[in-house]
């Protein structure tokens, strides 16, 4: 009796069925990993820099990384090797990772080296097996819509003086992060917020054809959200982005509601500033405030300065910080950041590191041409504007040291959709 109830042949087995019913989860992981994946990106939107919850980042990512391989492994179709692509992030990550070996462990610093170069370089290669099919993709154009409308909600509420709507409640602590007096979301930073806001929003363009009225809803809110940024960067981005992709789509209808928009959204501005005086002086303050660009004028300098001393070994993380609060007279802060992405590779890794950014980014914008004569979904209209998507990412780069793993992370998933063709082409 008792062997007969451990055979695993008979399916009326109680171990059978507690195996079975043990290992759904995973079968389900398995069967649906675009799920996990979006799972993933969800905990690293809620998961700022400035925030320890619990290591949830790290556990999503490693679980992310288990269902995909483990997937990987029963199919037999392993994640693919783009050269072009593959060995610059590579050996960025090498070299960042080799760095912050060579100095005594740091939770912050091995946060940093995981959120600019770990999780991107990770992310691009399971995006290009996950999101192959049209029911993934389907799931990922979901994603990006409720995201999106989500941002939006909670900056506006920000601008409107909802506080009460804001969820989570972290976002308005005023010892976490900072631009406590911005709609910053949960980045905690203004202009992640705005990239996030910037860049979702040219996603759902691509998705338009299959959700115009959710589309075209959001993208009459979206100026105000971008607005109660109060970033001047991101208002730049903004406006020309959303020119450039009318444009650069060709399509009348989408021209003419372009425009609407714009006028729409200078209305509702000038509407609610002349309801709002408090809201006017903010937007004037906001334009005039030269406080920011002296700061960042000194920051830039001597950080230049330290780049010229170490030109190709560069600066430790370690050092770094100290090293720049050190050049910095006449301000006093709790941390000191660069507020450049280019200077601040510049300053960690020498030429050699902006270097390898720079061929990196070369090859990804040669992801504009189709890889297939057919695509279907939105795939052809997403490689489209992929070129606008790049540029807002490089241009607030200017502004901003981008170390947010969601920021990163969506822009490197949109990649490795963007070449997922290109294996089932190659298989």
């Amino acid at each position: 009796m008792i062997s007969h109830a451990l055979t695993w042949d008979d399916g009326s087995s109680p171990i059978w069925h507690t195996a079975a019913f043990l290992l759904r989860p995973l079968h389900w992981a398995l069967a649906f990993p675009s799920f996990i994946y979006l799972s993933a990106l969800t905990i690293f939107l809620f998961r700022p820099p400035d925030i320890r919850l619990f290591y949830a980042d790290r556990v999503a990512f490693a679980g992310l990384v288990l269902v995909v391989l483990l997937r990987c492994l029963a199919l037999r179709d392993w994640p693919p090797l783009f050269m072009r692509f593959t060995l610059p992030m590579l050996v960025l990550t090498g070299f960042a990772v080799f760095r912050v070996f060579r100095e005594p462990y740091d939770p912050l610093a091995w946060s940093l080296v995981a959120s600019k170069f770990i999780v991107p370089f990770t992310l691009f290669h399971l995006a290009a097996v996950t999101f192959r099919s049209s029911s993934s993709r389907a799931h990922f154009r979901i994603f990006v819509l409720l995201v999106l409308a989500y941002l939006a909600f909670i900056a506006i509420a920000f601008l409107a003086d909802a506080r009460e709507l804001i969820f989570p409640k972290f976002i308005l602590d005023d010892n976490l992060g900072i631009h406590v007096h911005r709609a910053r979301g949960p980045f905690l930073q203004a202009v992640a917020n705005g990239v996030s806001l910037n860049i979702l929003g040219l996603l759902s363009v691509a998705f338009a054809q299959k959700w115009k009225k959710v589309v075209l809803l959001l993208w009459l809110v979206l100026p105000l959200a971008i607005l109660a940024t109060m970033t001047r960067a991101v208002w730049i981005a903004f406006a020309v982005s959303a020119v450039a992709v009318a444009f650069r789509l060709g399509d009348r209808r989408l021209r003419r509601a372009t425009a609407g928009i714009a006028v729409a959204a200078a209305i509702a501005i000038a509407g609610s500033a002349f309801v709002s005086d408090s809201l006017a002086n903010s937007i004037q303050d906001r334009a005039e405030e030269r406080a920011p660009v002296d700061f960042r004028v000194a920051v830039y300098d001597a950080g230049w300065e330290m780049f010229q001393e170490r030109p190709l070994t560069g600066w430790t993380s370690g050092r770094m910080s100290a090293e720049l609060a050190r050049r910095m007279d006449g301000y006093r802060l709790r941390t000191y950041y660069i507020h450049n992405t280019y200077l601040s590779l510049l300053i960690e890794f020498g030429l050699p590191g902006l270097v390898l950014y720079g061929i990196l980014f070369c090859n990804l914008f040669r992801l504009r041409r189709s890889i297939q004569n057919r695509e279907s979904d939105d795939l052809p209209t997403l490689r489209r504007i992929w070129p606008i998507l790049l540029g807002v990412y490089l241009f607030n780069a200017f502004f901003v040291d981008l170390v947010y793993q969601f920021v990163t992370g969506l822009l490197f998933t949109v990649a490795g959709m963007l070449c997922a063709p290109e294996v089932e082409v190659a298989s």
